[in-house]
C-alpha cells in the first residue's frame, strides 16, 4: 500500500465561476463573501443569472490535496460525486492531477453537487452551493486501509451541514488515531462557525482533531469576540498540536499551546479572485508538515500557494506549483533532508 502525505475528506463539488459586480449581488439577494447552501430551485435561479461562466472542480478539500500534489505530495480524496457529466469531470480533474480518488460514485440522484460562485471586482467570491450528491457520504465511504496510509487525514468543516458526513469523519478520525496517524480540520467559513461552533470546539478539545486551520474571521466567530489576541490564547488551548490562523495579506499565526509564531503572507502582484486561497495555503503547510519541515518553511509554502491561487480565475492550480521558483528553493530542503 502506497503512503499518502494527505487523504482530504469533503464535498466534491464542479464551481461555476462568474464575474460580476455588487448591484448584481444585491439583486439576486446573494450573501457577500459567504458559502450559503441553496435548494435546486434557487441553484436554477442564479444559474440563470449568472453572465459567461467558467466551469472548473472545486470543493474546499479537493482544492487542498490538488495544491498539495502539485508542490509534489502525494495525495488521496474521499468524496461523493453522481455518474453524471458533472461527476466524470470531477472524476477526471482529480485523477489528472495524480490524486488517489476511488469513491464509488451514486448511480443515480442527486446529481453531483455545483456552487455558483460570483466573484466581484474585489476579489471576493460569493459561494452558492447545492450539495446534491455530497449528501451521500456516508461512513462506508471512508476505507481504513488509505486512512491508515495517511500522514495526515484533513476534512473540510462543510461537511457538518450533512448527518452522514459527520459519522464519516468521526470514523476516519479513529481510524487515523488507532494507526498513529493525525488529523487536521479546516473551520471552512465563519457562517459555518455559527452553526457548528460547539460541535467544531468538541472535536477540538476532544482530541478528534489535532490540527486546526482558520481564517481570522472564523477565529473569531469560534469563540464570539473581536479580539484576535483572545481568539488566538483560547484556540491555543483548545488544539492538540497546532493552529494556524491566516489573517489576508498580514500573513498567518502558527499557535502551539501558548506559543506563537507570525510569518508574512506573500506578495501578489494582481489580485483576481480569492477563491481558494485558505484551501491553497493549508495545502502547502500541510507538504512541509508532512515532510518535517519547520513552521517557517511550512507557513511560507502555504503562504507562497495562496498567494499564486489569487492571480488566476479557479481555486485549482493551472500551473505546477513546485515549479515556482519560490516553492522550488523550500522543496529543496525536503531533498536535503532525505539525502542526510
Amino acid at each position: 500500500m502506497q503512503t499518502f502525505d494527505v487523504l482530504t475528506i469533503g464535498n466534491a463539488i464542479v464551481d461555476i465561476i462568474s464575474q460580476t459586480d455588487e448591484a448584481t449581488l444585491a439583486r439576486l439577494k446573494v450573501q457577500k463573501s459567504a458559502m450559503t447552501l441553496v435548494d435546486t430551485d434557487r441553484a436554477l435561479e442564479l444559474y440563470d443569472a449568472m453572465g459567461p461562466a467558467v466551469e472548473m472542480s472545486g470543493g474546499s478539500a479537493g482544492n487542498t490535496v490538488s495544491g498539495l500534489v502539485s508542490l509534489g505530495g502525494t495525495g488521496a480524496y474521499f468524496g461523493k460525486v453522481s455518474n453524471d457529466e458533472l461527476g466524470r469531470i470531477f472524476a477526471h480533474d482529480i485523477h489528472a492531477l495524480g490524486v488517489h480518488f476511488e469513491s464509488a460514485p451514486l448511480a443515480g440522484d442527486p446529481p453531483t453537487a455545483r456552487s455558483m460562485i460570483f466573484v466581484t471586482p474585489d476579489g471576493e467570491r460569493s459561494m452558492n452551493t447545492y450539495l446534491g450528491a455530497c449528501t451521500e457520504l456516508t461512513p462506508e465511504d471512508i476505507d481504513p486501509a488509505i486512512v491508515a496510509a495517511a500522514r495526515v487525514t484533513y476534512f473540510e468543516g462543510y461537511l457538518w451541514d450533512q448527518p452522514s458526513a459527520k459519522a464519516a469523519i468521526v470514523k476516519a478520525a479513529q481510524l487515523a488515531h488507532e494507526a498513529g496517524r493525525e488529523v487536521a480540520m479546516t473551520l471552512s467559513d465563519a457562517f459555518c462557525v455559527g452553526r457548528y461552533r460547539a460541535e467544531f470546539l468538541e472535536l477540538m478539545r476532544s482530541g478528534k482533531v489535532d490540527i486546526v486551520f482558520a481564517n481570522e474571521a472564523e477565529a473569531l466567530s469560534l469563540y464570539e469576540t473581536q479580539d484576535f489576541e483572545e481568539a488566538l490564547e483560547k484556540i491555543g488551548a483548545d488544539t492538540h498540536r497546532l493552529a494556524i490562523v491566516t489573517r489576508s495579506e498580514k500573513g498567518c499565526v502558527v499557535v502551539k499551546g501558548a506559543e506563537r509564531q507570525a510569518f508574512p503572507a506573500s506578495r501578489v502582484e494582481r489580485l483576481l479572485d480569492t477563491t481558494g486561497a485558505g484551501d491553497l495555503f493549508a495545502s502547502g503547510f500541510l507538504r512541509g508538515y508532512t515532510a518535517g519541515l519547520g513552521h517557517a518553511d511550512c507557513a511560507a509554502l502555504g503562504a507562497i500557494a495562496a498567494g499564486h491561487i489569487i492571480e488566476q480565475i479557479g481555486p485549482r492550480p493551472q500551473r505546477p506549483l513546485r515549479d515556482l521558483p519560490q516553492a522550488a528553493a523550500i522543496l529543496a530542503r525536503i531533498g536535503e533532508r532525505k539525502d542526510a
